[in-house]
């Protein structure tokens, strides 16, 4: 490709991005190289701003401006439930549906062996500290149908058993307007397992 040194650089950070490959980043860059003053500039004002004032709630994980975050600081959040994810994206996964009208956790992955990711390095401390304070009633472990996922549950049910905190875990199964013949073993299997009274 014949294009400057700067260009290179804008498509190669914009490749590194998830979601973009190198011919998405090309048409990224091409998008905002053709409008600098409209995309460009203000794209790269509010990423400088955000890298200084966005930061790691210290209670819970997830990224704000302020910490403690503010939903861990709205009074109309029940504090005594709490709702453990793997990453932000999956508090904000569930921030958009409205059905969550607790607290969450953010755990920052799963226990894997294979990505080299042990108890140490999960951000489970602040979690027992929570429920360690005696006012949480439930922490339901919203946690990914994955073996990793499941094992991560299982520990984390063994950590907080002595507490006597209701711990619950997410349905797993057949999702909404799904049919059955195209779904995977694993999946049907968890959603016969998961299965409740009417």
């Amino acid at each position: 490709m014949m294009a400057g040194n700067d260009i290179e650089q804008l498509i190669s950070m914009l490749s590194r991005l998830p979601g973009l490959g190198p011919r998405s980043a090309r048409r990224a860059a091409l998008s905002l190289l053709r409008q600098p003053e409209a995309r460009m500039l203000p794209l790269a004002r509010i990423m400088e701003s955000a890298a200084r004032t966005v930061r790691t709630c210290s209670r819970c994980g997830n990224l704000d401006n302020h910490d403690p975050c503010s939903i861990c600081t709205d009074s109309h959040r029940d504090q005594g439930l709490i709702c453990v994810v793997e990453t932000v994206g999956d508090l904000w996964a569930l921030e958009r549906s409205g059905i969550h009208r607790g607290v969450y956790q953010v755990l920052g992955g799963t226990l894997s062996a294979l990505a080299g990711l042990g108890p140490d390095d999960l951000n489970v401390a602040s979690l027992l500290d929570r429920v360690g304070e005696g006012n949480v009633r439930e922490v339901i472990l919203a946690l990914g149908a994955t073996v990793e996922g499941a094992t991560t549950a299982h520990w984390l049910q063994e950590r907080l058993a002595p507490s006597g905190v209701v711990v619950t875990r997410v349905g797993h199964g057949v999702p909404m307007g799904g049919a059955l013949d195209v779904l995977d073993d694993g999946t049907l299997a968890a959603a016969l397992t998961a299965r409740r009274s009417m």
